[in-house]
């Protein structure tokens, strides 16, 4: 079995190509049948609440909103806490699918043994 792999992405539309990297390797992770652990933190909070996906775009890529579907069929999506803290996002707000977990969290994830991390 593959390694399960956890990414956190920071950037959201302010970064465009580093975001649509951070969801173009986890949908490939998962399309692979890796276990897959996406983190949103920072500005990629907004793409918890449906729609914001949809409104995203950029040039030769897959639509995130594509992305993400594929990333909450088989893996997990989870917003950062105090992020959706500081942009007043709660349980009932996001995408079926989505949880909402802090830093403690994370960390149980990525210190797990055989776990791959990347942050974007």
């Amino acid at each position: 079995m593959a390694r399960p792999l956890v990414i956190k992405v920071t950037a959201g539309a302010d970064a465009p190509e580093r975001c649509n990297q951070a969801f173009t390797v986890a949908a490939a992770a998962v399309a692979s049948g890796v276990p897959v652990s996406l983190w949103l933190t920072g500005e990629s909070a907004w793409f918890s609440l449906p729609g914001r996906a949809a409104e995203f775009t950029l040039a030769h890529a897959t639509p995130l909103e594509d992305l993400l579907a594929v990333i909450l069929s088989a893996g997990r999506v989870t917003l950062c806490t105090q992020c959706a803290a500081r942009r007043d996002i709660g349980p009932d707000d996001v995408l079926p699918g989505v949880r909402i977990a802090g830093a403690p969290t994370f960390v149980e994830e990525i210190t797990a043994d055989g776990v791959q991390a990347l942050v974007y």
